[in-house]
């Protein structure tokens, strides 16, 4: 079996790990994900690392160096968490392939001065809390304590989840990397692009150019209950319309400004029986843009939105703001590495800006990072029929091997 057919395969394999009966969903520090830890964990052993969780509930793989904590340390990898009914690439893809770089050091007695640690992130999608990259911002040490506090829909907190997890809230300050005079080099990060252009061009793999900023906002309208044959009309505090408007004015604002994306991907009304009036209407924001100036005008834009609604249907309003990162710069000089790596392999790499977030966002806050996108099928992802070809998984590695070598 090729490295390609194994990366592939392990992904598949890794999919049948799920919360979900007949369905990929790997939730922040469930059951699952410990599955998922354990599986991958295995397969960094048996690929010469050791391998471990930090507090945050992060899995990390360790290929030591020749040349000592001096020579420092190159970060891969990418997440092992997942949307709901997802597919088996996006995240997995970018571990999977890590720890097969490794392996094939291995087996070609290759030799590094500095570490290589491969970082299977526990949260990137943020599915569980709505938030996200709980994972990397402990690692990169931006982890906000205020973030414990924030419940799932089941009324846990992160801290109580990660607890159970057999985490430690106390020690997730130790998950941050570059501490002591620790030396990290940069974090490289391989991801399907999630998009169509590289199968549009035609070619296996891009780098990526740049990082698009995003918000992710939770709405709460508060109203009250009642029952949906005997509350008039005129007399409603009925959450569920605000809901729709906020849905609505999203969809305008980014219609309307160029290069801005606004999604509500998620929403609910409570008590949620189709007799009863809905007295509490959540929506969750996401809004993205490369500016960051942009899409801070939307995003307080939609707020004010949000308060005239409010305002009208006399409801009452809270605007929680869960996520909000910049657009992120790559490195430059681990770009160029990466294009001439594939270029050396006769691959006219292209440029891709990523409209999605990456752990590479959190990252940059710790040191250098780069991205390689892999075309995937169709352009679809967050979709159970993602699927990457072993052919272009075996490029992608050949890309990273070649790159990593001449970092040497």
């Amino acid at each position: 079996m090729s490295y390609g057919e194994q990366i592939v395969a392990r992904c598949r394999e890794l999919a049948r790990v799920s919360e979900d009966e007949g369905r990929l969903t790997r939730r922040y520090a469930t059951p699952a994900m410990q599955r998922a830890n354990t599986l991958v964990g295995a397969w960094m052993r048996d690929a010469g690392m050791t391998a471990r969780l930090d507090a945050a509930g992060n899995l990390v793989g360790r290929r030591p160096g020749l040349g000592g904590p001096e020579a420092g340390t190159l970060l891969l990898g990418s997440h092992l968490d997942t949307v709901r009914d997802a597919g088996a690439f996006d995240g997995p893809l970018g571990v999977v392939l890590a720890i097969a770089l490794v392996d094939r050091l291995r087996g070609e007695r290759a030799s590094l001065p500095f570490a290589l640690d491969v970082l299977g992130f526990a949260d990137e999608e943020g599915l569980r809390f709505g938030t996200a990259y709980l994972g990397s911002r402990a690692v990169a040490g931006t982890f906000d304590d205020a973030l414990f506090d924030v419940r799932d829909d089941d009324g846990s907190t992160v801290r109580g989840a990660l607890i159970a997890f057999g985490g430690d809230p106390r020690g997730v300050p130790d998950a941050a990397r570059g501490r002591d005079g620790e030396r990290i080099l940069g974090y490289v990060e391989v991801h399907m692009e999630q998009g169509p252009v590289l199968e549009d061009r035609g070619v296996p793999v891009g780098v990526v150019s740049g990082i698009a900023g995003a918000t992710r906002v939770e709405v709460r309208f508060t109203g009250q209950a009642g029952h949906a044959g005997t509350v008039p009309m005129r007399l409603r505090r009925d959450t569920a319309p605000a809901v729709a408007e906020m849905v609505l004015a999203c969809e305008d604002a980014a219609r309307s400004t160029e290069g801005l994306l606004a999604t509500v991907g998620k929403m609910d009304v409570r008590p949620g029986a189709p007799n009863v009036v809905a007295g509490l209407g959540i929506a969750f924001l996401d809004v993205r843009h490369a500016n960051d100036r942009i899409r801070a005008d939307a995003v307080a834009s939609l707020h004010q939105t949000a308060d005239a609604i409010a305002a009208r249907r006399g409801l009452g309003m809270e605007w929680d703001v869960r996520l909000d990162n910049p657009a992120v710069a790559v490195d430059d000089d681990l770009t160029a590495r990466l294009e001439a790596a594939a270029a050396a392999r006769g691959v006219d790499a292209p440029r891709i800006p990523s409209g999605a977030g990456h752990d590479a966002v959190a990252m940059a806050a710790l040191c250098p990072v780069a991205m390689l996108f892999v075309r995937c099928a169709g352009g679809l992802s967050h979709h159970p029929d993602e699927d990457v070809a072993p052919a272009d998984a075996e490029a992608a590695l050949d890309v990273l091997y070649d790159m990593v070598r001449g970092l040497a």
